[in-house]
């Protein structure tokens, strides 16, 4: 079923202690507002709507870089009228099913979508919900009764509607009232609301030792990924080399259009395959005049914040030269350095090697060179 979503980031966090409001806090490495859009982005939402402060849309869009399908829109002064603000900007059916969702719990998956978005099919709007396990009291300094649990459940986010059945809701509310959460509304216009099974990991963070048990829970949430990346150029005119990042002297150079340094150029495509990034001829086409004859560790440096960017850690890389000639044993070590100095890796995370085809193929007759190379890099799922 296809799905669009509204991300709402415009509170102010007063119950979260001193430090900026929740969306923008760090988590595993990363904002927190980046958790929940990056989860419904790679689920695969349509669209997804950021609601925020007006003083924070740049913000928005440093904690959000490189991801895409989402927009900014301002929010209002509770968070009703934010809700309402992210509904009026998506551009979608108004059958589509839509996603209501608080940044500030960053732990949202793709089977929370899957089982909201088949409740919906039978219900006009369904909510995450965890039935109650701790006894229940009323009272102020002393307890004056104990309520009965029996049939109480705590709803979560992301809450999921018909964008039509949301958006009728919210005109019939009265104005003068403030809901807790989106399902009210649908359920005071008279819609069934489905409970789907909640999660303790849609905890949201509310109070300052939330922060502490949700840095437990994103360091565990990382999986680790594998790139693989091939290049090669032809040998042509010249006196010198640059192989991983290392001048070698030689009778021939590598032909391209930057300094051809393969090695360094299946590294990148390496590192951009393991993140899902494309490849290095989409970040620095060889039509762009500004790249011929650059240094191609800058190739190699820009992959690396990509994966910077994501949260990330590479892990491990290997490469492969594969040659007759210039002999790449004696300046395997100053590569090793070299890469290990671009990526800041410690040296025995990094591996350069060399092999002949024995005469066979282009690089056994001496036309070219070919370089293959592995990253294995670790991510936040």
């Amino acid at each position: 079923m296809n799905f669009s979503a509204v991300v709402v980031a415009a509170g102010s966090s007063t119950r979260a202690g001193p430090g900026a409001p929740k969306p923008w806090r760090s988590l595993g490495g990363r904002p927190i507002l980046r958790w929940s859009v990056e989860a419904l982005n790679l689920t695969g939402a349509r669209e997804i709507i950021v609601v925020t402060a007006a003083d924070r849309l740049d913000e928005a869009g440093e904690a959000l870089v490189d991801l895409a399908g989402w927009r900014a829109v301002v929010g209002g002064a509770t968070r009703a009228e934010s809700v309402q603000n992210g509904l009026a900007a998506l551009s979608g059916p108004r059958d589509e099913a839509i996603l209501i969702h608080d940044a500030a719990r960053p732990f949202v998956t793709s089977a929370h979508v899957a089982s909201l978005l088949r409740a919906l099919a039978s219900a006009d709007g369904a909510v995450p919900a965890l039935p109650v396990a701790d006894t229940l009291k009323r009272g102020d300094r002393t307890i004056s009764e104990t309520v009965s649990r029996d049939g109480l459940w705590r709803a979560q986010t992301p809450q999921a509607f018909r964008l039509s059945t949301l958006l009728a809701a919210y005109a019939a509310w009265p104005a003068e009232a403030e809901p807790t959460d989106d399902a009210a509304v649908v359920e005071r216009a008279g819609g069934k609301v489905a409970l789907v099974p909640g999660d303790p990991r849609l905890m949201k963070l509310t109070y300052p030792e939330d922060f502490a048990m949700a840095e437990q829970l994103a360091s565990g949430r990382r999986i680790v990924r594998t790139g693989f990346g091939v290049d090669a150029h032809r040998w042509g005119p010249g006196e010198a080399v640059w192989l991983c990042g290392v001048k070698i002297d030689h009778d021939q150079t590598l032909v391209g259009h930057s300094d051809a340094d393969a090695g360094l150029h299946a590294l990148t495509d390496a590192i951009l395959g393991a993140i899902g990034q494309g490849d290095i001829g989409e970040h620095f086409p060889p039509t762009d005049p500004q790249w011929k004859g650059a240094s191609s560790d800058r190739f190699l440096v820009h992959a690396a914040s990509l994966v910077a960017a994501k949260g990330g850690t590479i892990l491990n890389v290997d490469v492969t030269l594969i040659c007759e000639r210039p002999k790449i044993r004696p300046h395997r070590d100053a590569m090793r350095a070299r890469l290990a100095d671009l990526l800041g890796l410690p040296l025995d995370r990094v591996s350069v090697k060399a092999t002949t085809t024995e005469g066979m193929g282009f690089t056994g007759r001496g036309e070219g060179l070919m370089a293959q190379a592995v990253a294995t890099v670790e991510t936040p799922a």
